[in-house]
């Protein structure tokens, strides 16, 4: 079942066009450079271009740009949490007067932006390939003196619009050692994410499924929604919190005098995103689910990696994972928790 889910998942990512545009951008930098480029996107502080006489993705200083132009679709999100979708060019501005941002839509209406307040750019266009953007990642230890091995391979996508996002996300980690079973953990999740109307407000839905061995849990699976806001969302930092409501089913691999759960809890998540012009990030998410039909009982996940660039869109990457339940079934495993590092890829506007 495994390989399966990773077969399929990799073929998804890997399959998915990633074709350039025509380098026919204009970028002006703020000591009077003038670069003819493709403008992939804009992300924690750094402006991602390519050229055609440079090669692999050449990363930018957002705050020293002076002027950008693309006849090129571009989806465009603020501090405010607001996007737009259009063409980008830089509005004519007295020395020493802040930089806006022009975005031209479809319908040839214009928004003016301030730089400072532009916060993402991404790629986008009128086919549904182009849109997608994620990374891949994986790691391999391996010890003689108790022949131990652990692999571990994880992904996401993402596909951004104006208005909303969804996205997935997948991990396995196997550790096999001399004289032990083998333990695997399976771990996937989605997400859907739709602003609302007021300022960094938006409404959300979620599932998750997990596989543990050690947990003795042959799937537990979680769906659920709310309502939630981004607390901070700027080039330096993007947090997220949410609430609302979950439902979820645990199976258990041994026979238990209950070995199908099923509990109605309610649903508390974080997300940060901490990140420096330097090529580094930092990523923290965690969800808490109370048990309602259960009190006392409170399921806790947490998955951190920090990740940093050495070459063109390979990164290097640590990361940690766990999940907790404080009311396990007598005799089984209360949690599940690891560390990996490896290599990764990232694909599409990066």
């Amino acid at each position: 079942m495994k390989i399966a889910a990773l077969a399929v998942l990799c073929g998804l990512l890997l399959t998915t066009p990633l074709l350039a545009r025509d380098k026919t951008d204009i970028l002006v930098m703020n000591n009077g450079d003038r670069l003819t480029c493709e403008i992939k996107g804009l992300d924690a502080g750094i402006l991602y271009v390519s050229f055609d006489y440079i090669k692999g993705t050449t990363e930018v200083n957002w705050l020293k740009v002076n002027h950008l132009e693309s006849k090129q679709l571009f989806l465009v999100k603020t501090q405010q949490g607001n996007s737009y979708i259009g063409t980008l060019s830089t509005a004519e501005t007295a020395e020493m007067r802040p930089i806006y941002i022009q975005v031209v839509d479809q319908q040839d209406h214009t928004t003016e932006l301030r730089r400072k307040e532009v916060v993402q750019i991404d790629q986008t266009d009128t086919s549904f390939w182009r849109r997608f953007n994620g990374e891949i990642n994986s790691g391999l230890i391996f010890s003689k003196a108790n022949n131990s091995t652990q692999y571990t391979v994880s992904s996401n996508v993402a596909y951004p619009r104006e208005r909303w996002t969804a996205g997935a996300s997948f991990t396995s980690s196997l550790t096999g050692n001399t004289g032990a079973p083998t333990s695997t953990r399976n771990d996937g999740s989605v997400f859907y994410r739709r602003l609302m109307r007021w300022n960094n407000w938006f409404y959300t839905g979620v599932g998750s499924m997990l596989q543990s061995t050690e947990q003795d849990i042959a799937l537990q699976s979680n769906i659920g929604g709310g309502i939630g806001r981004y607390v901070k969302n700027s080039n330096r930092a993007r947090i997220a919190v949410y609430g609302g409501l979950a439902y979820q089913n645990t199976r258990y691999n041994q026979t238990t005098a209950d070995r199908s759960q099923n509990t109605i809890a309610g649903l508390v998540g974080a997300s940060a995103e901490l990140f420096r012009f330097n090529k580094t990030n930092l990523t923290i998410a965690t969800t808490v689910i109370p048990a309602f039909n259960q009190p006392g009982r409170v399921f806790t996940t947490l998955n951190t990696t920090y990740w940093m660039k050495f070459w063109s869109n390979f990164t290097w990457n640590v990361s940690f994972y766990g999940n907790w339940d404080n009311q396990p079934p007598p005799t089984f495993s209360g949690s599940d928790y690891g560390t990996s590092t490896g290599i990764g890829w990232t694909f599409g506007n990066r």
